[in-house]
């Protein structure tokens, strides 16, 4: 059973000071069960957002903002670029440019784009499945076909089947290639040799590569995780588009700030002509106003959030271990844990072993794969007793089905 003095007194003290009921405060995640799961009673584990409210100086800058009591067109000051720079070149480094940053009210938002700008109608374009479904989503909605080359997973984990790749490339008649880095839901930080080979083959057969990096900030050792910009030295920086956004790390997605980074000006020019024909936007001020308080003063905060995440994953693990059968995917990066409940729970009673036994509201694998029907993806990101619950209810469970 979990206790909440195995944590160190610093993390007690984050989860004390920041963690939250978001009972009937309008939250997705919280109030829309009944909606989503047909329960309203289900403890949802689900979408990737978090019980912890923000760093302090994120709120401050907010308030003080909002006193001004103007919301009118704003500029992005230059103050916001040197924060953000700022963090990127000291958690990652990452050296980027003003020129190359384009705004977006969220990543998701910027893959519709990014299939609509770069692909015609009827296309193949490439993911690596399972993975997080608004790939799919933003190819099948914008009349594109998804062609997925799917992660191999064995005894050291999930890869990239690189000779399938190349193959679809070969053989197929590929413009865009949707990349998730770290990947959600597997859990993967790709190290730079894998990142490689992908930018190789990309460039071999003339395939453009758009990586989704909002995940970049969580990583289970510092200096893990590697952005396709920074590969080989930036060979490969002219080659690809890379979307991010603070709203993972700083728990900031209603605030719908997001970024589009092109270092090539041809393309970054491209992309100029084509946007303005879908959306014209001056961005989100107060979502600025929270990123750059965020980027300059949130490294506290975060690092101890860090922290909270890695203790609620070593609780599932450790608590699922006693069942072996059960397969959870190493955590590198996010703060999503993807598990595998086959041979016991069978696909075709998936849910309602997880909503009416266990009494959970979780992201379900067939999601993320048609293939992945016995898996299910939990947010880490929460108070730990949320998570001991979670854990403990799936583990009595799954031994009862045992017997």
């Amino acid at each position: 059973m979990f206790v909440v003095a195995e944590l160190s007194r610093d993390l007690q003290e984050f989860v004390a000071n920041y963690s939250v009921d978001r009972r009937n405060t309008d939250s997705l995640k919280w109030d829309a069960l009944q909606e989503r799961y047909g329960d309203p009673t289900l403890l949802p584990m689900w979408v990737a957002d978090m019980e912890f409210q923000t760093p302090v100086a994120v709120r401050q800058a907010l308030t003080e903002r909002v006193q001004q009591g103007v919301f009118g067109y704003s500029l992005t000051p230059d103050s916001y670029y040197e924060a953000f720079f700022q963090w990127q070149k000291e958690r990652h480094g990452i050296t980027l440019q003003k020129d190359w940053v384009r705004f977006d009210t969220g990543v998701v938002n910027s893959l519709y784009a990014m299939v609509k700008w770069l692909t015609d109608p009827g296309d193949e374009v490439v993911i690596l499945q399972p993975v997080y479904y608004p790939f799919a989503n933003a190819i099948k909605d914008n009349d594109r076909k998804v062609l997925s080359v799917d992660l191999l997973s064995g005894d050291k984990g999930w890869a990239i089947d690189f000779e399938a790749l190349e193959k679809t490339f070969k053989h197929h008649t590929i413009k865009l290639l949707i990349f998730c880095s770290p990947h959600n839901p597997v859990g993967r930080i790709w190290t730079e040799a894998e990142l490689v080979k992908v930018l190789a083959l990309c460039r071999q057969y003339g395939v453009q590569l758009v990586s989704d990096e909002i995940h970049q900030d969580y990583e289970a050792e510092l200096g893990q995780f590697k952005s396709v910009l920074t590969v080989a030295d930036g060979t490969y920086q002219d080659d690809v588009i890379v979307l991010t956004a603070p709203s993972k790390t700083f728990n900031l997605a209603a605030l719908l700030n997001s970024h589009v980074i092109i270092p090539d000006p041809d393309k970054r020019e491209s992309y100029d002509a084509f946007i303005k024909t879908i959306h014209q936007t001056e961005g989100s001020l107060l979502g600025r106003v929270a990123a750059e308080a965020a980027y300059r003063h949130g490294g506290p905060w975060f690092d101890k959030l860090r922290g909270v995440i890695a203790y609620n994953y070593s609780v599932l693990k450790e608590t699922l271990a006693e069942i072996p059968e059960v397969k959870v995917a190493d955590l590198q990066g996010t703060y999503l844990a993807y598990v595998d409940l086959a041979p016991i729970v069978p696909a075709d009673g998936l849910t309602d072993f997880v909503q009416k036994a266990c009494g959970l509201a979780v992201d379900y694998g067939a999601w993320f794969s048609p293939k992945d029907k016995t898996y299910i993806r939990l947010n880490l990101a929460t108070d730990p007793k949320y998570v001991a619950t979670a854990a403990d209810r799936l583990a009595e469970q799954l031994k009862f089905r045992k017997k």
